[in-house]
């Protein structure tokens, strides 16, 4: 089976208090919202004391064009994917030469050649890398991308994999858009790194990983693509949010989960970790009662939402190195359960377990 080595993070400099923030955005949008108080109602009530963003705070207000927004994705976007990657080589000892295929992602900016190409004009990578760019998945892009490479390393056994996604959702904000679910998602996400080292059975690092992935599940739910996901428009991406996530969440989501379960002879109760994508609290609160676990059962979840807020991809990936970094012994042999939606609607599922 393959394996979970390492997750390693990386986050832009400019670090803002949520106060911080309301404060500037309710600035910027006087005279454009007739009751500016909802905007500290609405950005109050995700849950975010703090995030990280691309570039200082005051340089959003002067970003005009997507072609300035875009270009500024590419750079920033390259420079934390190179600090992700590289951390994760030298914590195990590795050069990126051993790398034996190397997969990005994104869905917040555009970059043809793709994010890890550039990368790997910066890290020395073998000019034989198998290059993997994916794009399109959102917030479950995490979950899946882990669970495609394990699919490509039962085939390629001997290889080690990184993959590595970067969100920057800051540079896709429409500050002339009013609508509600942009004042959320303004509120809401945050920008980020990170980046999986994963190796097949024969790998040496098979040996000393704390993961071990056992089973996969991806679900489409039909006719739901105008709940989630980006316009595309002159001005760059314009947030598709609807406010039934959490509903559909609690009610479409439970039938799937226990087949999956049910055909790796498992039961939820005999789940003993969860990491779960923080869409944001709603979304939380409806998958602890999916999960059948007590509010705030999803610990590391809502400790992500709070210090960096949603940053699509990337924020499952930090609860899963935030689990990694809290595991007992006594979770040993134990079962893990990773989740996390995304546009179309879908949602990503994975079956691993503690060594």
């Amino acid at each position: 089976m393959p394996y979970i080595v390492d997750i390693q993070t990386s986050f832009p400099d400019n670090y803002y208090s949520q106060q911080e923030l309301i404060q500037s955005i309710t600035k910027a949008l006087e005279g454009k919202i007739r009751n500016t108080s909802r905007i500290e109602t609405i950005h109050s009530n995700v849950l975010v004391e703090g995030r990280h963003l691309a570039v200082p705070l005051e340089k959003y207000f002067q970003l005009e064009s997507f072609d300035e927004k875009n270009n500024l994705f590419i750079e920033k976007a390259v420079d934390l994917s190179t600090d992700a990657i590289s951390k994760i080589l030298k914590n195990n000892n590795l050069q990126a030469k051993d790398i034996g295929s190397l997969w990005s992602n994104t869905v917040t900016g555009f970059a043809i050649p793709s994010i890890e190409s550039r990368v790997m004009n910066r890290l020395p990578f073998s000019s034989k890398t198998k290059r993997v760019p994916l794009m399109g998945l959102g917030c479950m892009a995490g979950v899946a991308g882990i669970n495609r490479i394990a699919d490509y390393l039962k085939a390629y056994p001997d290889e080690a994999v990184i993959f590595s996604s970067v969100e920057l959702c800051s540079l896709t904000v429409q500050m002339s858009d009013i609508s509600v679910a942009n004042l959320i998602s303004i509120g809401l996400f945050g920008d980020g790194a990170a980046s999986v080292l994963m190796v097949g059975d024969n790998h040496p690092l098979s040996k000393t990983a704390p993961i071990e992935w056992k089973s996969s599940r991806s679900i489409f739910f039909p006719d739901t693509q105008d709940v989630m996901g980006w316009k595309v428009g002159e001005k760059g991406l314009n947030i598709v949010l609807s406010k039934s996530v959490p509903d559909l969440t609690e009610k479409a989501l439970p039938e799937p989960l226990n087949e999956f379960l049910s055909e790796n002879q498992l039961e939820l109760s005999q789940i003993d970790s969860f990491f779960a994508h923080p869409g944001g609290p709603k979304v939380l609160l409806a998958l602890e009662k999916v999960l059948d676990l007590p509010e705030k059962g999803l610990k590391h979840s809502w400790d992500s939402l709070a210090k960096n807020g949603n940053m699509s991809s990337v924020s499952v990936l930090d609860i899963f190195k935030r689990n990694m970094e809290n595991k007992t012994p006594e979770l040993s042999g134990k079962n893990i359960i990773s989740v996390a939606m995304g546009p179309a609607f879908s949602a990503e599922l994975g079956l691993l377990k503690w060594k």
